[in-house]
């Protein structure tokens, strides 16, 4: 084999390592050379791009950026590329759109091991400053994408823009157009439910093939083949590559990246008979999240630990959890508690909310948590997860669907203007308890919830909480056993997937909203028939949400509609929510 081989399998020379800079200053260096590693010879930069013009490359997928600190950033792409070897891949990273203005610039490698994804974690930036970047393979260029690192020292404003449940075939992703369209965004934080695992007959596919959005694979994920194809599919959405282009993502998954309802060791979406061991699947679902999404894995060896803060200098704290994975226990269901009389077991199902040794974060990364918290002297912190942790009880009738929200309204207001009029089963009804409208919230780990908010309440910690899962808009205050006021939560609307008002078709989401502010006592705002993101804006004297609404996700028309904002303030007496 000659020196001319051009056969690159496994290292650059050494000032040539995979994702080095190659930059002095703002001055571009030439890309001299890189090794063909099997003979020890040198290819210079005209040779190389010839040669990479001979793997028929295309950026299909767009790029992407993701997990800003204050000097370092992470730069996405993915090469389209049918070799199965390494293909060399140049970035760069530039003050200005044009790209006249370079920072920083290298080479990285990436083969069909990793899907032919590319992730760059460039260092050696300034903080808070914007940056352009892009790829190319020859003269191959990939689209340029924006990004900006995280503030520090004293800050005025810190805007994050707020994404969850995102289901490809339930309708488009205009949420994500006009999210791009926003200026002054530090980063997006996406809550989970990037994918959905479902087949084409799955959940939420009614109109996919009508609007021309069917899944790919047409069956259900369950190998590490079928998580990638369904990232790929989704990264060929026009406004997904648009809003990642436009902003850093901070990412964190919930179930549907797995399965559904995943819990630590099995989700309610797998059958081990027919499906094969969990731990397999969720095991492919992993390594394609981490390939296909601008995510700094905290450590290779643990890709099931995705736990991280972000500090946006002295003004706010971001923490992403992990409720899925880690430490889960598995969900209850109230099923489960029905005697054969259809009585339901009051007492055996409070002991089980109630036990201590239910776990949802699991004491590792608890302690990690209050290691943070006590750490930071943001006056803002923020936890960044995937579930309601505000309490959501609601009479136990509407959650066993014994009764419409609309018919539980009308006796309602029958037993405040006519209670004479009752009848005994009516009577019944209404003299039913409140119980947790899911489980699968924090609701169902009681305990967990409640030490959680002690430490914030024990560190003085004006605390807000972001939460999606649900599909829904939520704002609740945060409130302890004891009654106390923690802190608060905002909850995001889904990108497409849909609310209760695909579950109550025959309910008017107004008044369904409407019923439950006026039921549940902690939650002050709630919205459950429209798509959307939501903003979080925090300065010194407040912490504001604004939702942002979009008409319909079925039809490539819409409008944007006006949402509600939202805001808490600092201090003890303050962490409540109160109208902006």
């Amino acid at each position: 084999m000659t020196a001319r081989t051009p056969t690159l399998r496994r290292r650059f020379p050494r000032n040539f390592a995979v994702g080095s800079a190659v930059v002095s200053g703002s001055a571009l260096l030439p890309l001299r050379a890189m090794a063909d590693v099997e003979t020890g010879g040198v290819l210079s930069s005209k040779e190389l791009d010839n040669l990479s013009q001979r793997f028929k490359v295309s950026f299909e997928h767009g790029v992407a950026s993701g997990d800003p600190l204050a000097r370092k950033v992470i730069i996405w792409t993915r090469v389209t590329s049918e070799r199965a070897g390494f293909v060399p891949v140049k970035w760069e990273v530039a003050l200005d759109a044009a790209f006249r203005n370079l920072v920083r610039a290298g080479i990285a490698l990436t083969d069909s091991k990793k899907d032919h994804t590319v992730k760059v974690d460039v260092s050696g930036l300034k903080p808070d400053t914007v940056y352009h970047y892009r790829f190319a393979v020859g003269r191959t260029v990939s689209p340029a994408g924006r990004t900006r690192t995280l503030p520090v020292g004293n800050v005025a404003q810190v805007k994050l823009a707020v994404f969850t449940c995102s289901n490809f075939p339930a309708g488009y992703f205009h949420a994500y157009r006009e999210a791009a369209k926003m200026e002054g965004i530090h980063a997006a934080v996406h809550l989970g439910d990037y994918i959905y695992e479902y087949g084409r007959d799955g959940y939420a596919s009614t109109d996919a093939a009508a609007m021309g959005r069917e899944v790919l694979p047409a069956g259900e994920l369950l190998t590490l083949d079928d998580y990638r194809q369904r990232y790929a599919q989704y990264h060929t959405d026009a406004d997904l590559q648009a809003v990642h282009a436009a902003m850093p993502f901070i990412n964190v998954w919930d179930d549907h990246e797995i399965a559904n309802d995943t819990w630590k060791d099995g989700a309610e979406n797998h059958d081990p008979a027919t499906e094969g061991e969990f731990t397999a699947r969720r095991a492919a679902a992993l390594q394609a999240f981490h390939e296909w999404l601008p995510i700094r894995t905290p450590d290779p060896r643990r890709p099931q630990q995705i736990n991280r803060s972000f500090a946006f200098g002295n003004l706010l704290a971001l923490h992403m959890l992990d409720t899925r994975v880690i430490a889960r226990d598995q969900q209850l269901e109230y099923a489960n508690y029905f005697g054969a009389g259809g009585s339901f077991d009051v007492a055996r199902f409070a002991a089980d909310l109630a036990d201590t040794d239910r776990q949802l974060l699991g004491a590792e990364q608890l302690l990690w948590l209050q290691q943070q918290l006590a750490a930071s002297g943001a006056t803002w912190q923020v936890l960044g997860q995937q579930i309601l942790m505000g309490r959501m009880n609601i009479p136990a009738p509407l959650v066993l669907g014994q009764i419409s929200f609309s018919a539980y309204s009308a006796l309602v207001y029958k037993a405040q203007t006519a209670p004479a009029t009752l009848t005994p089963q009516e009577q019944y009804i209404l003299a039913q308890p409140a119980i947790p409208y899911n489980l699968d919230a924090w609701d169902g780990y009681a305990m967990a919830r409640e030490t959680v908010l002690a430490i914030s309440k024990a560190l003085d910690k004006n605390l807000v909480v972001l939460a999606g899962d649900t599909h829904n808009a939520w704002a609740s205050d945060l409130l302890d056993y004891q009654g106390n006021t923690i802190g608060v939560e905002f909850a995001a609307a889904s990108i497409s997937s849909p609310g209760f008002e695909e579950y109550f078709p025959t309910e008017n989401p107004l008044a369904v909203a409407a019923g439950l502010e006026a039921i549940i006592g902690p939650l002050k705002y709630a919205n459950t028939g429209n798509r959307g993101y939501m903003v979080v804006t925090a300065t010194p004297g407040e912490c504001r949400a604004d939702w942002h609404y979009v008409s319909t996700v079925k039809a490539e028309d819409y409008t944007m509609l006006a949402g509600k904002s939202l805001r808490t303030l600092p201090g003890v007496a303050n962490r409540r929510l109160m109208p902006v």
